[in-house]
């Protein structure tokens, strides 16, 4: 019972995001007349060019790229993505008859702030698609393909390669002005910084290595109050010649306060602290209070 309720938590998520992401385009994207990163932005220059909408390119190029992604790739972030798309241009369609001008952005004095607010957008709910195992559809569909096929060519790669030619084809669409161009890389480095950052952020953890000649009682307290483990190292001080351990362990970035106090708390040890950007393996994700962080949607991972 709660797997499915975390499953239907899931896809309520896809269809916030869906909602956030129509707004975003409603009022960012389209009012100052720049395309996108990815497929969405050859989206964007044909509705400029042929008056034909967004929304029905996005449902006509996504669903078959879905269908095909659910017996190449991964069913759910198929299904989640094919959501994600029907969502979207579902709320583009009802704005569509919306009058939202008032709260439109569209500016000449600061024309960049449009692409970069709409980047920022992207990028959060992007990551946020990611931890659900959905995306936005598109050239992350096709990215996947290509990745699939040749395992050793960088997802990133591609993607990055799609977004450049983009954003070179914006400047013919958009009568040979060079300020589209710009707005497409904005909006492409905000989107992508945004992403790259809270992916860090929240796989990041704290390498701590601890030198002392009590290692027993200090690894007996980061088991039973923070709940990780250490490796035993033994070493040998330089200056005195005497034999100490070392305590290799990880711990996540708000434990490091606690761990501090800890170890004050044997004269004659540290601690020294590295960063760690990402750990693979048995390592538990705790929040402040050394609980495992709740996970209150499905990750789509069957």
């Amino acid at each position: 019972m709660k797997s499915k309720l975390k499953i239907v938590a899931s896809y309520g998520i896809v269809v916030m995001i869906s909602l956030v992401m129509a707004i975003n385009y409603t009022l960012f994207v389209f009012p100052n007349k720049f395309a996108p990163a990815g497929l969405n932005g050859i989206f964007t220059m044909i509705q400029y060019l042929f008056n034909f909408k967004f929304s029905y390119t996005t449902i006509i190029i996504n669903i078959p790229l879905a269908i095909a992604a659910f017996f190449i790739n991964s069913k759910p972030r198929a299904l989640r993505t094919l959501t994600y798309s029907l969502c979207f241009s579902g709320f583009l369609m009802i704005f569509d008859h919306i009058d939202m001008s008032a709260l439109v952005y569209s500016s000449n004095v600061s024309a960049l702030v449009g692409p970069a607010v709409a980047g920022l957008i992207t990028g959060f709910c992007g990551y946020i698609m990611h931890k659900i195992n959905a995306c936005y559809g598109g050239t992350e569909f096709i990215a996947g393909f290509i990745h699939k096929a040749k395992p050793n060519m960088n997802f990133f790669n591609v993607i990055f390669v799609l977004n450049i030619s983009v954003a070179i084809l914006s400047y013919f669409v958009y009568d040979y002005k060079i300020e589209p161009v710009l707005m497409c890389i904005i909006y492409s480095f905000a989107s992508s910084s945004v992403r790259d950052h809270m992916n860090r952020k929240y796989q990041s953890a704290v390498r701590c290595e601890i030198v002392t000649d009590r290692p027993d009682e200090i690894n007996d307290r980061i088991i039973n109050e923070l709940h990780h483990s250490a490796t035993v190292l033994t070493g040998k001080g330089a200056y005195s010649g005497e034999e100490k351990a070392v305590l290799l362990c990880v711990v996540n970035p708000s434990q490091v306060t606690e761990l501090t106090k800890l170890v004050e708390q044997f004269p004659g040890s540290f601690v020294v602290f590295s960063s760690a950007t990402k750990v693979m393996g048995n390592f538990l994700h705790l929040d402040s209070h050394g609980n495992p962080e709740a996970v209150p949607f499905d990750q789509g991972k069957k």
